[in-house]
């Protein structure tokens, strides 16, 4: 049973879950940033002077940690699970202060019946979950993401990059 939990396929298919997931929810936000900081401004954690720049550079943060799962770079998965918290925070807030809000994680129509703030607040503890059984593979495995290599091969010039230069 152990070696289930140790396969590549179940990180490849949480990893790859999470980020899509992700890169859909920044995709979403982008279109419209104007309804996402219109959300942000009903939690009241944000203010006014920063809500536009929250409301374009979380999405930003979102797709950029989606697409780095996505492709496995080193870093992503810290900064996606950094993201859930801080989303977990703020699901855990409005909640406290009875807030019966539109949760802003996907679109402006998800979730607008009673209890919605809970819904997104238990799904972003699933989300936080396996985002954990990543760091716990990773460490039982002792596997580091291999879209890292690919990148820092790029971003030192070496290999890719020269092969490409001496192409043309």
């Amino acid at each position: 049973m152990k070696n289930i939990f140790i396969s590549l396929w179940p990180y490849r298919l949480i990893r790859l879950g999470l980020g899509v997931i992700f890169v859909w929810a920044g995709i979403v936000k982008l279109s419209d940033p104007e309804v996402f900081a219109n959300i942000i401004s009903a939690y009241e954690l944000v203010p006014e002077g920063l809500l536009v720049p929250v409301a374009i550079g979380l999405p930003v943060l979102e797709l950029v940690a989606g697409l780095g799962l996505i492709f496995d770079v080193r870093g992503s998965l810290s900064l996606t699970f950094g993201l859930l918290v801080l989303f977990a925070f703020v699901l855990w807030f409005g909640i406290l202060k009875d807030l019966d809000i539109d949760c802003g994680c996907f679109s402006a129509d998800e979730l607008r019946e009673h209890g919605a703030l809970r819904i997104a607040l238990y799904r972003d503890l699933g989300m936080m979950a396996g985002a954990l059984y990543l760091f716990w593979w990773r460490r039982a495995t002792r596997s580091f993401p291999k879209g890292a290599l690919f990148l820092r091969t790029i971003m030192e010039g070496n290999g890719f990059l020269k092969r490409l230069r001496q192409t043309t």
